[in-house]
């Protein structure tokens, strides 16, 4: 079961952060799939799971991210460590839990990295709870001043 929950874990991974898929919730997400990052707050259900990556993406065209070192997994639950980050060459942004990109390509990097607690269930992705290096990116993107 540890092994069949990584394998879920991979392709989710790969193709939601990786290549930005929303389509991969369809497939692998549970109906009452709970997400959470420091970034984006709390999304519930596909279709919040999905517009999120889906606009993510038009702002930082280049977005991947990329699992870092081996999978952890018991029972349920899958934990991985990752990297990555994107170019905000896209339109202004103003999901972020302060501050706002109001101008549109500003070619502003980020590239942070964090740890992420899957839990799978009958095969599905029910939760994604994770914890990033908000601040690093924020202060990235200029939204909060660095010391």
């Amino acid at each position: 079961m540890s092994q069949q929950n990584k394998d879920i874990v991979t392709r989710w991974f790969n193709e939601y952060w990786g290549k930005a898929n929303p389509d991969v919730v369809d497939e692998l997400g549970a109906d009452n799939l709970v997400f959470y990052y420091p970034m984006h707050g709390e999304l519930r259900g596909k279709k919040a799971v999905k517009d999120m990556i889906v606009e993510f993406r038009e702002v930082f065209p280049d977005l991947s991210f990329d699992v870092v070192g081996p999978l952890i997994a018991e029972g349920d639950y899958v934990v991985g460590r990752w990297e990555g980050g994107g170019t905000h060459t896209g339109p202004a942004f103003s999901d972020l839990p302060v501050g706002e990109l109001s101008e549109p390509n500003t070619g502003k990097k980020i590239h942070f990295s964090g740890t992420t607690v899957y839990r799978i269930q009958d095969g599905k992705v029910t939760e994604e709870l994770g914890q990033e290096q908000a601040l690093t990116a924020l202060q990235q993107l200029g939204v909060v001043p660095q010391k």
